[in-house]
């Protein structure tokens, strides 16, 4: 499932093997002015482009193929970040656990009121768009960390641990003036103003996985 173009709103997707309860939803959700697209299978769903807007997905658990906790876990493994609904005539607990561990924002037994319904998407968009804000920080912080050089990138790890400059520079085998005017290009291209906001940044480099050189503790 690929990255589109935005639409203007948000969108909800609906798969369900059942053509009636497809259009059913797709009612229901139109009366709420956001966009549906409906699919009757998981393979349909994984081959359309997911739009770069909040959206959610809600998904049968019986399907043919692929069901919806496979997709599940298909859509966890390809790194794709879409909140689900479940919604199922065949339900159980240890199904509903399991889909719930797994992320999902609601697990709903047909029958179910439109009130549930309706709510459960409303949570579900809010929470992607509170995700997307957090993905786009982080690439954007990512792609300031990637534009420091190797040696940048070495300092800023030295600077966040609270050493000086002397220090820093004893630890590299350079001037202690070339590491001001590289710690000096660090805060520009981090674009921090100060060196908690720089230790923060580099606190949330590392929790999202970047971990190289420049995080591990100087060699004593």
């Amino acid at each position: 499932m690929k990255t589109a173009s935005p639409p203007t709103a948000a969108s909800v997707f609906v798969v369900d093997d059942d053509p009636s309860i497809r259009e059913a939803l797709s009612s229901l959700i139109r009366s709420v002015k956001l966009r549906v697209e409906t699919f009757s299978s998981a393979q349909e769903f994984l081959r359309h482009d997911r739009p770069n807007t909040p959206a959610c997905l809600i998904l049968d658990i019986r399907l043919p193929g692929l069901d919806g906790l496979q997709l599940q876990q298909q859509l966890i493994r390809d790194g794709l970040h879409l909140p689900i609904i479940f919604i199922t005539g065949h339900g159980d607990i240890p199904m509903s656990v399991r889909a719930m561990k797994a992320g999902a924002v609601e697990f709903l037994t047909k029958p179910f009121r439109e009130r549930q319904l309706l709510r459960a998407i409303e949570q579900a968009i809010e929470r992607d768009r509170e995700g997307l804000a957090q993905r786009k920080e982080m690439a954007e912080l990512l792609a300031r960390y990637d534009s420091l050089t190797p040696r940048e990138q070495q300092v800023m790890g030295l600077v966040v641990k609270g050493l000086l400059n002397k220090q820093i520079a004893a630890e590299l085998g350079t001037a202690e003036i070339t590491v001001k005017i590289q710690r000096g290009r660090v805060m520009k291209k981090m674009q921090a103003d100060s060196l908690p906001g720089l230790v923060r940044m580099a606190e949330r480099l590392e929790s999202g996985g970047r971990r190289g050189p420049q995080f591990q503790h100087p060699a004593g």
